[in-house]
Order: C-alpha cells, then structure tokens, then sequence
C-alpha cells in the first residue's frame, strides 16, 4: 500500500509510525513544505492519559517523549494579587520541535520516507498517485479546502486575540494562569514549562482590549515588549520570545479557529488532525485529538476490507470523542471569552470556576485530586453563607436568606406540574407528594404552576388560587410542611394562555380537550401549534382584569400561608408571551422594543409585589432562549429581562429557557441551561437559580462553588426520589443533615451503606 502524508506535523508523523507498525511493507511518505527542525508553536501539553495510549501504541517513541518531559501536577492561578495553587491535575510538556524530532527520528526508524522543503502538489495529483492520501496539513489545510463542497467544514473564528511566545522564566512548578488589569482591559497569560530552560507563554486578551492597545499598528518587536512591560512583575526580569520568524507585525496575533467537518473523507483521501478538527489550547487536549486519531485511522485502514470501510468506522468511532472534547473546549474557550465576567469574584471562587471551566472537571473529582485545596474552598463557602465551619459540608448544603426567609440549604424541589387537582383545588395527592419532599431534605419546595382563574389553567387537573376551598387547601398543606419538616414553600403563580384548555400531560403534551375546550388569551393572536386554538389578544380591559386575577391569587398565597411567590414569565405562557417577540406582535404600546414587552410583565409582578408582604421573597421564572436565534429572546436580552424584574422588586431570577415555541432548536446536555444563569448572575449581580438537567450532586456542589447560581433546581430527579437531597448527601459523606425522627434508623443504614460503598470504592 502506498500512502502520502500531507503534512509532517505531529498528526502526519504519528500516523505514519502507527502504520507502519501494523503494516511494515507499506510504503509511506510524508510530504512536509518547512524544514525538519522549522516549528512555529513551543511547547505541547500531554495529559496522563493521553500518554498511556501512547504507550500502548508504540513503546518506543512514548519512552522516548516521557525522557523529554517537563512533569507537573499543580495548577496555579494568580489573581487580584493572590497566587492560589490545586494539585492532583497530572500534565506534562515537551518542546513541540523536541517532539517532532522525536516522532521524526522513529518514522526513518521503521522505513518512512520524510521529504522536507518539499511544496505539495494539488491532492488531485497524489490521488491517481498514491492508495491513500492523509490530508494532515493543520488548520489552513490545502487537501481541505480543494475538496470542501465533500468534507463541508464547519469553521467558527473565536473572539479572543491570542499569542503565542517562550520565555526563559522557569514555570515549572504548576501550569500557571496569570490575569492582569490594565488600563485598556484585562490580558492573560496560559504558561508552562517544557524543557529545563524554557516555558510556553500564551498571552491572551479579548478584541477590544487589543484595540485599545493599538498592536494593530505595532511591529512584532513592539508588541512582544508591551506584552513584557504587562507581565514584568511575573517575569523575573527574562525577556518574551517569538520563534514566528515568518510573520510580522499583528500578524503574530492570532484568532482561534474552531474547525468540525461534516466528512472526514472523500474518495482515497482522509483528513487528519487540525485539518478535521480542532480543540482549543485552552484545555491542551489538540495534540491529543491528533495522537488518537492518528492511531484509530492506522488501526481501521490495517483490520477493514476496504478502504471506504476504513474510513467510514474511523469518522463514525472517532467523531463522537472529537465532539465531546470539542465541547469541553468550546466551554474553555467560551470562559475565557467571558473571563471579565468572573473577576470580580473572591479569588477562591475565580479559580474554582476556572478549573471547573471546561465540565471535565465536577467537584468530586476535584476531591480526588486534591481533597485539601477543596476543603478550604468548600469552608470559605460555608463561611460566606453564614454557615458552621465545622463540620466542613458541601456548597449545597450552605445556607441561604433571601429577605427574612431562611434556607437551610441550596437545593430547590421544581416545579413539577400533577394533574391531580380537582376543580382548581389540590388534595391528598398533593399533601402526600409536596410533604414527602419537603420531609426529603430539599431546603425549598416549589408548587406546580398554580392558575389565577378558570381558564387560565393549563388543563382540567390544574391547580389555582382564585377560590375559597382552593385556599383551603393550600393552607392544608403548608401548614403540615412546616410542622413536619423544616423546608420552605413557595407558590408559582400563572396563567396559561395561549398553551392553555389542553389535555393533562399523560393523555397528550399541549393537546386541545376532546371536549369542553375554553376561550384562550394571550398578547397576540397566533396559536401555540396548528392543533391549537388561536387565542383572541388581550384587550386592556382583559389585561386589568388578568393583573387583578394574579393580585387576587398572590394576597390568597399569603393567607394560604406560603413562604415566597413566583410569578411564572416562562415557557410560553401568557405572561412569556408578551416577553416573547415570537408570540407578542402587538402594534401598540406593549409589542416591539423590549421594553415595551416588558410593560404588562413589569405592571403584574408589581401589583403583586405591592400585596406581598414586604419581609417574604419573590422570584420570577424567565425563559432566557427562545432558541430560534436573534428572532426571540437571546441570553443576552435575558440579562435585560432579570435587570428590570430586579427593579421591580424580584429577589431572585428562576433561570430556565424555551418552550416558547414550537419553532426552537434547544441544545441539550447536562446543566444544559446554567450557563444564562451563570451570565444573569455575573453580569447583573443578581442573585439566580439554575434548573435544567441537574441530575447529580456534583452538578449542584459544582454550579454554586463557580457562583454559576445561588439555587439549584432539581426536578425529574424529585419524581424518581423525594428524599434526593438525604440520599445524595449520605452518598458524599455528609453526616449533618436532619432527618425526620421517625427515620432516624433509616439514616443509620444509609450512612453505614454509603461508608461501606466509599470503602469499596477506595480499594478499587
């Protein structure tokens, strides 16, 4: 087999060694325009990980590159003067030119034919020439774009200016994060060691701040002295290096280009490494992705029939560990993008969410690597909150106030609707199911959305607060929760609107009645689906009598004896469909700008505010994406949407996203919605609870540590168990939770398990 390498990058070489070692008679040659020892980047990272596949591979060249390490295990960032230092990450660096002169030396050693200075040929050429041609020329690749109407790239340039320079300054010690506030903005630096004389320095900084500086107009010679004069106090008096010989001036800057390909091949030709896909520098992992997929392309053209075989299980086994680092990468990136955002906090917390920036990292596993570092972390959090400092417990289990109501902890039971009321009024089921989780340990416990009226329900099983025997019943049932457990409720107060007169959810999701459907209202007559009915618009005789309705419901809240309100703005419901450019497009004053979407919201949640009592809290339930791009709401404009209920009164923001229309495209995936959440919170200072696929107490304990949220909302988790927060906590070895006396047995068990399955765990 005859096999061309378009590139003698790290991906091309690798790959050539990893064949030949399947298939010594194949007769392969890289094809590379610089010279051997010609290397425009300084040093690479490489995880433990990543060198263990490499060792399983191919012995020889991994000893060979573990001989040329620079180890570290820490982490340090430095901020606001503070150098904070985490262990337990596990990473090394070797020179990117010691590495290929490594990965050189054993390609000639196994039979590989290098020809360097040597300037490719159209791919065209090597096609008739060559079995298969490896399109392995990085991130401008040539092979690429000659065939891009097959492979279809997918290339996103990232906002962030980025350079990349060495320095004789010794950082050998830890990778090292260093932030610096000038007088045109924030520039930052990623640095790490790779050889015994030489670090990597990454100087980075966002548009603006470069813009300000004017190194658009500096000669490289000038902006490397300006990135010294910036970084001087960290330097030790050693001067920055560019070995960018080829470049001048701005042109050392660069703008990182987030590269996917829809195909990986065409034909005889397949690409690799930065040409099919990149992995910001952030998280170190781009040498990686190449090394990986180097060794599965090798793996799959030896062990397949055919080529096309080869090639179709190397895009199908290869792309979704691409994706998943992609998206660990893209969060990086994305943080650091935003980084201005977060440093304001305390630096524990700043480096906190630094670490935990890409979700690779959750706050268990932080544990593993270095359970000192966390226990002062999570002990400067309890002390922030007003908690005990011993026992040291997790964020979820901090306090929190909000006005004069206290909770316990940080765990918050969703809203979640039943079904189950009968004529608006709720029952046994709902005594049984909101008391089994106020008794689970939850420090606050949400109602269903709860209608101001008859026809402001969602279905016939819908609850309300617009009757006597309704507030009745909700008196029932507050009053047990706060004899029997020490858990606050809260009541979520809405109308349905346009997605109202519908089945209850087991029957049919947002599926009109049979029979005895209901006249529906929203800002804009235009239905929620084609099976819907089309609702009549709001009149201003309707709006006063709805703002009256909600008015009504909020005072019967009080005397049902509820701890907090929530007036529901979300998911599509009547009040989020005046919020909404896609359900609202009212001509009058209440359609249109923003702020005048937000006029009829803003006049509801007031008139409640001005009936609820002044020490208890209110919070709002947002729908911060309508996911259908700049044509609904956008995360940005939410920020506008959280100030102005803020404003008005809101004491938190109920961060959740979509179900506005039928129209959105959601991205799903864990923690899904927290970052709007994150940027409500750290844009705004105002205070947030985060919902959406959290599932797991690392996910809640990770979420506040970052300040991504004040709250963690967690609801399908609460169906499956009531007593979620009680079991999690046993299984992270908090001992401090009280359960329900009659329990207490039960939570001796619990605990001797969750110690015994610790133990197990420990000895694997």
């Amino acid at each position: 087999m005859k096999i061309a390498c378009l590139g003698g990058g790290p991906a091309g070489l690798y790959f050539a060694i990893s064949m030949k070692l399947r298939q010594p008679e194949a007769q392969i040659t890289v094809i590379e325009r610089n010279k051997a020892d010609d290397t425009f980047g300084w040093g690479v990272v490489l995880s433990d990980d990543a060198m263990g596949n490499l060792s399983e591979n191919d012995p020889v060249s991994a000893q060979m590159i573990r001989d040329s390490f620079s180890w570290w295990d820490d982490i340090a960032v430095v901020h606001d003067g503070v150098r904070t230092v985490s262990g337990g990450h596990g990473f090394a660096g070797i020179g990117r030119m010691r590495m290929l002169l490594i990965l050189q030396k054993r390609a000639r050693e196994l039979g590989v034919n290098l020809a360097f200075e040597t300037e490719a040929k159209p791919v065209q050429d090597y096609q008739a020439e060559y079995d298969v041609v490896v399109g392995c020329d990085g991130l401008g690749s040539k092979v690429r774009e000659t065939h891009a109407e097959h492979f279809k790239p997918e290339i996103d340039v990232r906002e962030c200016k980025f350079i990349w320079l060495g320095t004789h300054q010794k950082f050998d010690d830890a990778f090292t994060f260093i932030f610096e506030k000038t007088e045109h903005g924030w520039v930052w630096v990623h640095a790490y060691q790779f050889d015994d004389e030489t670090a990597t320095v990454i100087v980075e900084c966002q548009q603006e701040t470069w813009d300000k500086f004017g190194f658009e107009a500096m000669s490289k010679e000038e902006i490397i002295a300006k990135c010294e004069e910036i970084f001087a106090d960290h330097l030790g008096g050693h001067r920055l290096m560019s070995n960018a010989d080829h470049l001048r001036g701005s042109a050392v800057w660069m703008n990182f280009p987030r590269v996917l390909c829809e195909k990986w091949h065409y034909e005889n030709v397949v690409l690799l490494g930065d040409a099919s896909a990149t992995a910001h520098f952030s998280i170190g992992s781009g040498s990686r992705l190449a090394f990986d997929s180097a060794i599965a392309l090798a793996e799959f053209i030896h062990t397949e029939d055919t080529l096309e075989g080869a090639f179709t299980r190397y895009q199908e086994e290869r792309r979704l560990d691409v994706l998943r680092l992609q998206s660990a990468a893209r969060n990086s990136l994305e943080w650091f993008e935003q980084v201005e955002r977060y440093l304001d906090l305390d630096p524990v917390q700043f480096n906190y969410s630094l670490l935990t920036r890409s979700q690779r990292i959750s706050h268990e596993n932080l544990r593993e690597r270095d359970a000192k570092w966390l226990e002062s972390a999570e002990k400067w959090f309890q002390t922030q909150a007003g908690g005990l400092e011993a026992p040291v417990r997790a964020p979820m289990f901090a306090p929190y106030k909000l006005r004069d109501m206290d909770l316990k902890n940080r765990i918050v039971v969703s809203p979640m609707a039943q079904y189950k009321a009968v004529d608006g009024t709720p029952g046994d089921w709902h005594l049984v199911h909101y008391g089994e989780r106020a008794k689970g340990g939850a420090g606050l416990v949400y109602t269903e959305m709860t209608c101001v009226s008859d026809p402001g329900r969602i279905t016939p099983g819908c609850p309300g607060l617009y009757a006597p025997e309704h507030e009745t019943g909700w008196k029932r049932l507050t009053d047990f929760v706060h004899a029997e457990s020490d858990a606050k409720i809260c009541c979520q107060i809405g109308h349905s609107g346009r997605k109202g007169s519908t089945r209850v959810g087991w029957e049919g999701m947002d599926q009109p009645l049979e029979r005895g459907n209901w006249d529906l209202i929203s800002a804009s007559p235009i239905p929620w689906s084609d099976n819907n009915a089309t609702p009549r618009e709001m009149t201003r005789a309707d709006m006063d009598e709805v703002r009256d309705q909600f008015v009504a419901a909020t005072e019967m809240a009080q005397r049902a004896g509820f701890d907090m309100v929530e007036l529901h703005a979300a998911h599509g419901y009547l009040i989020s469909s005046f919020i909404s450019p896609v359900s609202n497009q009212r001509s009058d004053g209440y359609g249109g700008s923003l702020e005048n979407r937000m006029r009829y919201p803003l006049e509801v949640f007031q008139a409640m505010r001005a009936v609820w009592p002044e020490d208890k809290p209110m919070s709002v339930r947002i729908s911060a994406n309508d996911w259908v791009g700049e044509a609904g709401v956008t995360p940005e404009e939410a920020v506008d949407i959280a100030d102005m209920f803020h404003a008005a009164g809101a004491d938190i923001i109920d961060v959740s996203a979509g179900q506005t229309t039928t129209d959105a495209k959601p991205v799903y995936g864990r923690m899904f919605q927290t970052p709007f959440s994150d940027r409500i919170r750290n844009d705004t200072g105002i205070a947030t609870m985060a919902v959406g696929n959290i599932f797991e107490p690392d996910h809640a304990n990770s979420i506040l540590m970052a300040g991504r949220a004040d709250l963690v909302a967690i609801g399908r988790p609460h169906l499956a168990d009531p007593y979620w927060t009680l079991h999690n906590g046993a299984a992270i070895g908090d001992r401090s939770a009280i359960w329900p006396l009659p329990y207490d047995a039960g939570r001796e068990q619990a605990w001797r398990l969750a110690d015994r399955n610790a133990e197990i765990l420990g000895k694997v």
